[in-house]
């Protein structure tokens, strides 16, 4: 599996990851918010029963720009906007993934 050698906000419009195979990859912000992997934005599945995520309020200022990005051990990242939501871990194998639908 790849892995990210440099990742780098572009200009508060998009994550640009050069890959360790050297892929380069430009991924939306507004998308990683809304396809955000945590329980709070998709729901979770818990002894076989799903419970959906509450429903989405209007939107803060501020929730499609990055206030930070931090790594979360060798295996993904975590991004906290600037409207305070900092939930869901964006591990290599999803940032792949996600990678590959916007190229």
């Amino acid at each position: 599996m790849a892995v990210p050698k440099k990742i780098e906000l572009i200009k508060q419009e998009s994550l640009k990851i050069v890959w360790d195979d050297n892929r380069e990859n430009i991924i939306p912000l507004k998308y990683l918010r809304d396809e955000s992997p945590d329980a709070q934005n998709k729901g979770e599945t818990i002894l076989w029963k799903h419970y959906a995520p509450p429903p989405a309020g209007p939107d803060k200022p501020g929730k499609y720009e990055v206030e930070k990005i931090q790594l979360v051990g060798n295996y993904g990242i975590q991004i906290t906007w600037k409207d305070g939501y900092d939930y869901g871990i964006f591990d290599w194998e999803l940032l792949n993934w996600m990678a590959e639908k916007h190229t």
